[in-house]
């Protein structure tokens, strides 16, 4: 399989793992010194595995509410409280827009617009933010270690007040 097919598989099954709530598989695509900016979640950069081992048992629960409250009908990608919360009818895709992805040797960047789309019975809805992932080969694996997050709307040099 060539490079560049790899690479977008990977990351496809690392998103995947995240829509899920699978913590196994976001671990195996996943290096532990993971470095992420998430502007939904806080404006500070966020270090490691354990913050989105929480964000992932906690999307999964019946019973929790919307961790990211200013993004309404949330999604496990944005995390907002919907991972694994299909019943009632609910389903959820995503997708990669404008995908680009540049190899160097072990060291791949994915940039692209992640379009979340849900249905329900109140009709469908698409949303979507812009993401980079890096990912590099350990051992013989592509596995994400840096993501940065932006909207993807025109967002005004100061947080809205």
């Amino acid at each position: 399989m060539p490079n560049s097919e790899n690479v977008r598989s990977v990351l496809e099954h690392h998103l995947q793992a995240i829509f899920d709530g699978d913590v196994r598989a976001y671990h195996a695509t996943t290096a532990p010194d993971l470095t992420i900016y998430e502007w939904y979640v806080t404006p500070h950069r966020i270090d490691g595995l354990p913050f989105h081992d929480f964000m992932l048992a906690e999307s999964l629960r019946a019973d929790s509410p919307a961790i990211a409250p200013r993004i309404p009908e949330g999604t496990a990608l944005d995390p907002a409280g919907h991972a694994g919360k299909t019943g009632d009818g609910v389903r959820e895709r995503f997708d990669l827009a404008n995908y680009h992805e540049q190899v160097y040797g072990d060291c791949a960047v994915c940039c692209y617009t992640l379009l979340v789309t849900r249905g329900s019975a109140e009709g469908t809805s698409v949303r979507s933010h812009h993401e980079t992932r890096v990912l590099v080969r350990k051992g013989g694996a592509w596995v994400v270690v840096h993501v940065h997050k932006s909207p993807a709307w025109s967002a005004p040099y100061q947080p809205p007040s």
